[in-house]
């Protein structure tokens, strides 16, 4: 897992094997698993709550990697609902918003998962995958 500091564009969604997790399914961490889109073999991410993952800020903030339209025209991302803009501009399902690099153990191909975690409303805890993307850095 990294984060990603340099200009870059999406080339093609991976298939994910699950993208919603809650409560119990979470537990310590959540295992995503994904095909890659180049070699096809099936690679895996574990997101651990609090600890995995960077702001998806980071990737909008002065367009320094992708732009907000860029992320939002890829179906990455949601524009927030006014009253949850204090989890920022653009989310999943309106919860904090996160995402990290990772490369295919194959072929090392680049792909960005895009996932939110936080209480959607009381008792109810949410980690939504909102997909892995394959990606190349822009010269």
């Amino acid at each position: 897992m990294y984060s990603i500091l340099k200009k870059i564009s999406i080339v093609k969604q991976a298939s994910v094997e699950k993208s919603a997790f809650s409560n119990d399914e979470i537990g310590c961490s959540a295992e995503i698993k994904f095909t890659c889109c180049n070699c096809g073999d099936e690679n895996a991410a574990e997101i651990t709550p609090y600890e995995s993952g960077f702001p998806i800020f980071q990737i909008y903030n002065e367009d320094k990697v992708l732009s907000k339209n860029e992320l939002i025209k890829n179906g990455l991302v949601t524009e927030t609902m006014k009253s949850m803009l204090h989890f920022g501009e653009l989310t999943v399902n309106n919860l904090p918003t996160l995402y990290f690099g990772t490369d295919c153990q194959s072929c090392d191909s680049k792909y960005i998962c895009i996932f939110s975690y936080g209480e959607k409303q009381p008792g109810l805890t949410l980690l939504t995958i909102s997909g892995v993307w394959k990606y190349e850095e822009v010269e």
